[in-house]
């Protein structure tokens, strides 16, 4: 028996734990190998410090896997692939452009605004490529754009909000004013100030 047969289950769920035991088994790449192991080793309760030393990686990809452990999400150890990531294309230029100059409700969000934010998660579903919102962000302004509204559409859209806000009440039905009916002045006293102070 295995010292990863031991089930303390800190962070693993009985199936992942299984899951993951059965995947050892199978012809991996080392790395993919490791990241098993890492959370098998989390599992039992060892410190990232351990980790570290028993299996000689370094402590962001022990942190890294411990968290994908912690969060649940260890059955998906093989859905992060290994090597570099896919570098920003003119096709996924060109597609960013596009977004931008189209509203994001043309693509089914309920926003009105990109943001690099949403730019990246709409890519990395498009494409499966992972840019950060900053790189979008950089990227736009290499090309002369902007998540920002222009000036003229920020006063439309302030002005449509002003409308769509505004309340109208001429379509409402006054009663019958009695014929009695006058306007009282109003009289406001005098403004005074305290000439003893100045």
């Amino acid at each position: 028996m295995s010292h990863y047969e031991i089930n303390n289950g800190k962070l693993l769920t009985p199936f992942q734990r299984k899951l993951l035991e059965k995947s050892l088994q199978d012809n991996l790449t080392e790395s993919y190998h490791q990241r098993i192991q890492i959370m098998l080793l989390a599992d039992e309760g060892k410190t990232q410090a351990e980790i570290c030393r028993t299996l000689g990686c370094c402590a962001a990809t022990v942190r890294h896997w411990t968290h994908i452990a912690r969060t649940g999400m260890a059955h998906q150890w093989q859905d992060c692939p290994i090597g570099r990531r896919k570098s920003v294309n003119d096709q996924h230029l060109e597609r960013l452009k596009e977004l931008v100059s189209n509203s994001p409700r043309d693509y089914g969000y309920s926003f009105r605004q990109w943001t690099g934010t949403w730019l990246s998660r709409h890519l990395a579903k498009e494409f499966g490529i992972n840019v950060t919102p900053q790189h979008i962000n950089r990227l736009l302004k290499q090309m002369g754009l902007s998540t920002r509204p222009k000036p003229n559409c920020v006063k439309e859209t302030i002005n449509q909000q002003i409308n769509s806000s505004q309340i109208s009440i001429s379509d409402l039905k006054s009663t019958a004013l009695n014929s009695s009916f006058e306007i009282l002045p109003i009289k406001f006293a005098p403004f005074v100030t305290d000439s003893s102070n100045s």
